[in-house]
This record gives C-alpha cells, sequence and structure tokens, in this order.
C-alpha cells in the first residue's frame, strides 16, 4: 500500500473544486478532516472517456491548497519552493518542469512555483497562476506541448504511475502540440487561446 500523507493547511485551506459530467453518475469526492470546511469534489473521468472535459475547474489559494488537492488522489510530498529545488541535487537526474525565471516573466503569468515528489520517487511542478491566458499564450508561443490546469493552477505530473493517478481529479489537460492526436470519444474544449484545448484525455 503507497503511503499518502496529506499536507495540513489549518485555516489556510480555501479549496474548492467540482465537476460537472455528461452522461455518467461516478463521483469521487474528499473532505475536510470534520471541521465543517469545504472540501473538495471533482468528477471520476475513470473509464468513462465521454465525459466533459470540464465546465468547473479545481481551484485554490495558494500552494499548499495545491498540493493539498493532489494529495487526494495522488501524491504530493516534500512541498519545495521552484528555485530551492533547482538547486538540490535531486534535480541533477529529475529535473523539475520550466524553470523559475518563468516565475519573474510577466508573460507567463505565474505567480509560484514549487516541486514535490509522489510515491515513485518523481518530480511533479505545481504552478499557481495570476493570468491563465498569458499562461496559456506563452505555452503555445514557447511550444510547450501539454500540462494539467485546473481554474487558476497548472500541474507537470512526475510520470506516467502519477498521471494515471490524477484521472479522477478534475484537472484537465491544456494540449498546445498541433501534432497532438486525441483519440475519439474524448472531449475537446477551446482553450484561451488559439492552438490550444482543453481535453479530458491523459495521455501517459
Amino acid at each position: 500500500m503507497r503511503l499518502r500523507r496529506a499536507i495540513t493547511i489549518g485555516a489556510l485551506l480555501l479549496l474548492s473544486a467540482s465537476m460537472t459530467a455528461c452522461g455518467g453518475d461516478d463521483k469521487g469526492s474528499a473532505n475536510s478532516d470534520g471541521d465543517g470546511k469545504t472540501g473538495a469534489t471533482a468528477g471520476s473521468g475513470k473509464g468513462d472517456s465521454s465525459e466533459a472535459a470540464s465546465t468547473e475547474l479545481p481551484e485554490a489559494s495558494d500552494m499548499a491548497s495545491v498540493a493539498y488537492y493532489l494529495n487526494q488522489y495522488g501524491s504530493c510530498l516534500d512541498l519545495t519552493p521552484g528555485a530551492e529545488y533547482d538547486d538540490s541535487s535531486l534535480a541533477d537526474h529529475d529535473p523539475a518542469w520550466g524553470d523559475d525565471n518563468m516565475t519573474r516573466d510577466p508573460a507567463w503569468g505565474i505567480k509560484e512555483r514549487a516541486v514535490c515528489r509522489d510515491d515513485y520517487d518523481d518530480s511533479s511542478t505545481l504552478l499557481l497562476l495570476s493570468d491563465m491566458k498569458k499562461f496559456q499564450t506563452s505555452m503555445h508561443a514557447k511550444n510547450y506541448g501539454s500540462i494539467l490546469i485546473g481554474k487558476d493552477f497548472a500541474v507537470a505530473p512526475g510520470g506516467a504511475e502519477t498521471i494515471e493517478d490524477l484521472k479522477a481529479s478534475g484537472l484537465v489537460t491544456l494540449s498546445c502540440d498541433p501534432e497532438r492526436q486525441i483519440p475519439s470519444g474524448y472531449k475537446q474544449e477551446p482553450a484561451q487561446v488559439d492552438g490550444c484545448v482543453l481535453t479530458n484525455y491523459y495521455a501517459n
């Protein structure tokens, strides 16, 4: 059994998410630890490729909330600021997605970047966004292929196992790769930028 460890954020947690699915009743949910605070809910997406890519995406107010949310579906352990991780020995053999220069470039619309480890000894990159449209514009302009997104954050999973875990999370794939083929039966919705789409197809 894999170790799963939720990051406790107490009163700082302001996280809510929902996913409305078409043609399915399969739901996954996670609530707070009995303190009456709102937890998070998301459509499962497992076993039903015809579900909508998204109508309402998960959102998070801070980086701890993003990590907490991911821990409900996969694992996001040892959360580390992006620049600190990039300078660590781990980055030599397992580099994180992107680099911290992105947070200093207003064209990316990235407010904060961090890295966490999953149960498979891979690193996932978390991005808290201040401007989703700028982020999508830069993804397209810089030829970055795809990444998982919520309403105001993005996640680059560390490996295929974590991608599989996150299929139930309600996150969708932002795909800006014109060569990427999305199989029939999966939803494709327009992103905020021409040349990018949102889809519930997760490629490993």
